[in-house]
């Protein structure tokens, strides 16, 4: 029997790093994909915000993944689906239903993504002892991280590259979206060769649940959940919308009230500076819980998170174009968001703990995704409405909700902190 903990500097970055590409492509590329081919900013907000439907839906299906076969054979075939469903988006672009045929695509991508999440998740806390759980969280977290720069970083650059040297929006993002599944396809067979198979033991078969409806019975019964909930839906309430219209904020003609950037820019800045920024974020965040505890930083990353959105209403008020604004801009946003997704994550792990984790956990980032999808949806609309200074004041002001509900969440102080060694 391979034992817990073994591999785990391997298979953990691997891991959550192919977790963080389809969730980027499928709710944030898409966004500039389309805003280059020339979708509205209001289609863009509510079309592909219905995106998150499959991670708000994903508690619906995730029991069959505890109960049915192991995390590691549902995680490998859905990130193998994944690829199909890529490829199928870049097929599908130059036609002339492209907007209707590459949404099915990324549906299909979305609820595989989705279906990879609880697999993936479950099988790092099933795979891991608590206190790796939460020594791993910052590198997790990073690597995730690391994938949603990548989407919106190198496989931005590319297609901006594409887009000038083809001078054909749609043969370029074709082509990008090519590379992107193969690419997938690389990091399905990392997984396969990097994750031990350890799940046939017979304590982890045992820690099953017992039924379908008893995982949500059990879940619902949890002390304190209204409130925790109501947190969980309001911690990324600003940044569900900025992720929304940042990047066409940043692509949008500046008589428009954009920043006038290219295709490629918007990559570049997001894929160097970004990556950098949002890494060191992540693993600093990761560090200081498992050396003080979730109590001690909660307030701090609550704040990191949506301080920096204030920046881009500054940009949007100003007009301010000059590059140095800009990627100081996203320097501040991507340390922030980095570092305030750790506690975040250490919070949802606490929300899942007992029996049945892997699906309690799938559920509880189900509210997390509707929690996103529903201001998302309702974002390109506001920023129509508001105009881009407005609609980032706006999203400064959604930040109040998540800091009102911090005195009334209940977690234990010291949750997430590094157990000192023992003789075991």
């Amino acid at each position: 029997m391979v034992q817990k903990d073994k591999w785990a500097w391997a298979w953990v970055p691997v891991l959550y790093f192919t977790q963080g590409l389809p969730y980027i492509l499928v709710v944030s590329v898409s966004v500039i994909m389309y805003k280059k081919l020339g979708i509205s900013n209001a289609d863009i907000g509510f079309y592909t915000s219905w995106l998150y439907l499959p991670w708000v839906l994903k508690p619906l299906w995730s029991p069959f993944v505890d109960l049915k076969s192991t995390k590691r054979k549902w995680f490998l075939s859905m990130q193998l689906l994944i690829s199909v469903a890529l490829l199928g988006v870049a097929l599908t672009l130059p036609t002339s239903i492209f907007f209707m045929t590459s949404l099915a695509c990324f549906w299909m991508a979305a609820f595989a993504s989705a279906t990879n999440d609880i697999a993936s998740d479950g099988y790092y806390m099933i795979g891991l002892t608590e206190k790796k759980q939460s020594f791993f969280v910052g590198m997790r977290s990073t690597f995730y991280r690391l994938a949603m720069v990548t989407g919106q970083g190198l496989i931005v650059i590319l297609a901006g590259f594409l887009e000038n040297y083809y001078g054909d929006n749609t043969k370029a993002w074709s082509i990008t979206m090519t590379c992107t599944a193969f690419l997938m396809l690389l990091l399905t067979l990392s997984n396969f060769f990097v994750t031990p198979k350890f799940e046939t033991s017979s304590a982890i078969q045992q820690d099953k649940p017992a039924g379908f409806f008893e995982v949500f019975s059990s879940f619902f019964k949890k002390p304190h959940l209204g409130i925790a909930l109501a947190f969980i839906l309001c911690y990324r309430l600003g940044e569900s919308q900025l992720v929304k219209m940042a990047s066409p904020f940043l692509l949008d003609d500046v008589a428009e009230g954009g920043l006038g950037y290219s295709t490629e820019a918007v990559g570049t800045i997001y894929g160097t500076v970004g990556v950098i920024m949002l890494s060191f974020g992540g693993i600093l965040g990761g560090i200081l819980i498992s050396r003080d505890g979730l109590k001690k930083w909660m307030l701090p990353m609550v704040l990191s998170l949506n301080i920096p959105n204030a920046l881009y209403a500054v940009l949007a008020l100003t007009k301010t174009t000059n590059i140095v604004a800009v990627v100081g801009t996203v320097v501040l946003e991507q340390f922030g968001y980095g570092f305030g997704f750790a506690a975040f994550l250490i919070f949802l792990i606490y929300t899942a703990e007992g029996t049945s984790k892997t699906s309690h956990y799938a559920i509880a980032t189900g509210f997390m995704a509707l929690g996103m999808m529903i201001p998302g949806m309702i974002s390109g609309y506001i920023q129509e409405w508001l105009g881009y200074g407005g609609f980032f004041i706006w999203v400064v002001i959604a930040a109040l909700p998540a800091l009102f509900l911090l005195k009334f969440i209940k977690y234990p102080a010291d949750y997430g902190k590094k157990i000192a060694p023992t003789n075991e």
